[in-house]
C-alpha cells in the first residue's frame, strides 16, 4: 500500500499545499539575507514527500485505515497496536478489528462510505477498561473526486483515549446519584410514614420524587387528627432542590403540626408559619394550603399560601373549585392571609396537590388544573385508586421532571347499619337555672338512644353537665350542646358567646369553682377547646368507645 498517495487524501493537505502554490515574492526583510546563509539553509521537505506512516506511527491516539466497500484493513499504527494487539492487514475489519464490532462500530463505518460524512462516536469503553473517543472520517478514492471511486473510498478511524474524562465524569455522576439519594431519603423519612385515620374521612396520599436526572424538591403533605371529630390537612412545596430543600420541609412541617395543636383557624396557622419560614432560611419561600374538616358544618375550612386550588367534586359530580382568598408565598411577610371555606358534603372528594402534578414547561399552568378537575370528574374508588389515576392521567411517570405530591380525601355517605354508627344531636341552651336540667335530661335520653353501655353512658351525662355549667359561670349566650358518635368514639362539646378559653387549674379546697374542667380531663380520653368563627368558644371532650 503506498501511503504517500493517502496522505495526499488527508484532511489538510490539500488546504497547505494550495496555499504554497499562491504564496508571493519573499519579504524585503528576507531578501536581504547574505548570500552565503541563503547557500546553507536546506529547503524544507514537502508533505507529499513525508512518508505518512512515519507521521501516524508517532500519535499517540489509536489510527487504522480501512479501504474498500468491504472496510479492509490498510494500515495501523504502534498505538492501536499496542492497545488490540498486531493486526492482519488486507482482512476485512469483521475479522481483522474485532473490537469495532464489539463496540458496534461496524454498521458507522458503512455510514461514513455512505455519506462522506464524519461520525463521532463519545466515550466507549473497550475490553480491558479504557475508554475512547472514536471518529471515523471518510477518505475519497485517488482516481476519483468521491468516495465511489475505483478503490472505493475509505475510511480512517482515530481513537482519543478518553478514560480520565470518562472516570471524572463516572465519578461526578455518582456523586451526584449519592446525593440525590441522600435527598430522597431524608425527603421520605420526613414525610407521614403512615397517615393519620380519623373516623369521619377516607384518605390517600401519594409522592413521587422527581426523575434521575431532576433534583429532590421540598413537596410534603400531612393529616393531623384535632379533636372533636375534626381534622387538618396540609400540603405545601419549598422552592428549591436537594437536602436543603427537604430540610426545610421538614422544618416546616414539624412547625405544622405544633400549630395545629393550639387549634387556630387556618389563615392564623399560616400567619406563624409566614413568619417561621422567614427565620429558617429568608432565601427561601414555600407555598401551603391549611385545610380544617368539620365533619358538624360538612365544609372545608382553608387559607392558602400562593399554593395551588383545592378541588373538590361532590356526590353528584359537579365541581368546585377554592376560592382566592390567597396570600402570597410563605417567607414573604407583611400580609394577612384569609380563610374561606368549600362545601364538603357526604359524598364528595377532594384532592389537594402540588405543582408538579399539573406545571408542563410548555402549557399555561391553568390549563394543567383543568385539566385535573376533567380527570378528577371521572376518576372513582378508593383514595389510593383516586391518586393512582390522577397521576395517570397527568401523565406523570418515573422520569418526570419534577416531584408529585397528591393527597386525596373523601367524605363517605353512610346507609344502614354504617349510618347507624355515625349520629349527631344538639340542644339550644338559652341559660338560666333550668338549663344545666335539660343538658343532663337531653343528654342521657341521646346516649340511652344509641345503646351505650351503663358506664359509659354516665360518664357522657357527666361530662355534658360539667360542660354546660362551666359555660353558664364563664360563658355567655348563645349556647348550644352537642352529641355526636362514630365508630371508635363519643362526642360532647358545648359552645358559647365568650371567646375567653378555659384551662385547667388546681382548685384549692376552700374554692367553690375550678373543678369542672379537671373533672372533664379526668374522665374523658382528651379534651380541647377553640375559637369559634364570631368570637365565641367550643369546648369538648371525647370518650373511646369499647371495641366490638
Amino acid at each position: 500500500m503506498n501511503f504517500t498517495r493517502w496522505s495526499a487524501r488527508l484532511p489538510g493537505t490539500q488546504r497547505r499545499a494550495a496555499a504554497r502554490s499562491d504564496r508571493g515574492s519573499v519579504p524585503a526583510a528576507r531578501a536581504e539575507q547574505p548570500a552565503d546563509e541563503a547557500e546553507e539553509a536546506a529547503p524544507a521537505p514537502a508533505v507529499e514527500d513525508i512518508p505518512v506512516h512515519e507521521i501516524l506511527d508517532r500519535v499517540p491516539a489509536l489510527v487504522a485505515l480501512l479501504h474498500g466497500p468491504e472496510h479492509r484493513l490498510a494500515y495501523v499504527n504502534d498505538a492501536y497496536a499496542a492497545a488490540f494487539g498486531p493486526r492482519t492487514v488486507g482482512a476485512p475489519a469483521q475479522e481483522a478489528l474485532p473490537e469495532l464490532r464489539e463496540l458496534g462500530l461496524l454498521p458507522l463505518l458503512d455510514q461514513v462510505l455512505r455519506s462522506s460524512k464524519p461520525r463521532t462516536v463519545k466515550s466507549r469503553k473497550v475490553p480491558g477498561g479504557r475508554s475512547y473517543t472514536f471518529t471515523c472520517t471518510p477518505l475519497r478514492g485517488s482516481d476519483s473526486g468521491s468516495a465511489k471511486g475505483p478503490e472505493g473510498g475509505g475510511v480512517l478511524v482515530f481513537a482519543a483515549d478518553v478514560t480520565d474524562q470518562a472516570e471524572a465524569a463516572e465519578r461526578l455522576r455518582a456523586s451526584e446519584r449519592r446525593h440525590r439519594e441522600t435527598a430522597v431519603t431524608l425527603q421520605r423519612s420526613l414525610l407521614p410514614q403512615e397517615l393519620e385515620a380519623p373516623d369521619d374521612l377516607r384518605i390517600a396520599a401519594t409522592y413521587q420524587p422527581g426523575g434521575t436526572d431532576a433534583a429532590v424538591g421540598g413537596d410534603w403533605y400531612d393529616v393531623i387528627t384535632l379533636g372533636g371529630g375534626r381534622t387538618a390537612l396540609v400540603i405545601g412545596d419549598v422552592m428549591g432542590r436537594g437536602v436543603r430543600a427537604a430540610a426545610v420541609m421538614g422544618q416546616l412541617r414539624t412547625a405544622v403540626r405544633a400549630y395545629a395543636r393550639l387549634d387556630l383557624p387556618p389563615h392564623e396557622v399560616l400567619q406563624l408559619l409566614d413568619g417561621l419560614a422567614a427565620e429558617i432560611d429568608a432565601n427561601q419561600i414555600a407555598t401551603c394550603v391549611y385545610a380544617v374538616h368539620d365533619p358538624n358544618d360538612g365544609r372545608l375550612t382553608y387559607a392558602s399560601a400562593g399554593h395551588l386550588p383545592i378541588l373538590v367534586r361532590d356526590e353528584n359530580g359537579a365541581m368546585h373549585r377554592a376560592e382566592e382568598p390567597t396570600g402570597p408565598p410563605l417567607g414573604t411577610g407583611g400580609w394577612m392571609h384569609a380563610s374561606g371555606s368549600l362545601p364538603f358534603p357526604p359524598g364528595a372528594t377532594a384532592v389537594l396537590y402540588t405543582d408538579g402534578l399539573v406545571e408542563r414547561r410548555d402549557e399555561d399552568i391553568d390549563h394543567g388544573v383543568a385539566a385535573l378537575e376533567q380527570a378528577l370528574e371521572g376518576a372513582t374508588g378508593t383514595p389510593q385508586v383516586v391518586c393512582d389515576r390522577l397521576i395517570r392521567s397527568l401523565g406523570v411517570t418515573a422520569e418526570h421532571d419534577d416531584d408529585v405530591a397528591v393527597l386525596v380525601l373523601q367524605h363517605p355517605k353512610r346507609t344502614g347499619t354504617d349510618a347507624e354508627l355515625f349520629r349527631g344531636a344538639a340542644l339550644e341552651l338559652l341559660g338560666g337555672v333550668e338549663a344545666a336540667p335539660r343538658a343532663r335530661a337531653f343528654a342521657s335520653g341521646v346516649l340511652a338512644s344509641w345503646r351505650f353501655p351503663t358506664e359509659l353512658h354516665d360518664l357522657g351525662v357527666l361530662a355534658a353537665s360539667e360542660l354546660v355549667a362551666n359555660s353558664l359561670q364563664h360563658g355567655t349566650p348563645p349556647m348550644r350542646l352537642k352529641l355526636r358518635r362514630t365508630d371508635r368514639r363519643l362526642i360532647v362539646e358545648v359552645t358559647d358567646g365568650d371567646d375567653h378559653l378555659p384551662r385547667r387549674r388546681r382548685a384549692e379546697a376552700v374554692d367553690e369553682a375550678g373543678r369542672g374542667i379537671a373533672i372533664v380531663a379526668t374522665i374523658a380520653s382528651s379534651w380541647g377547646s377553640r375559637r369559634t368563627p364570631g368570637g365565641g368558644k367550643a369546648v369538648w371532650c371525647e370518650f373511646a368507645l369499647p371495641r366490638g
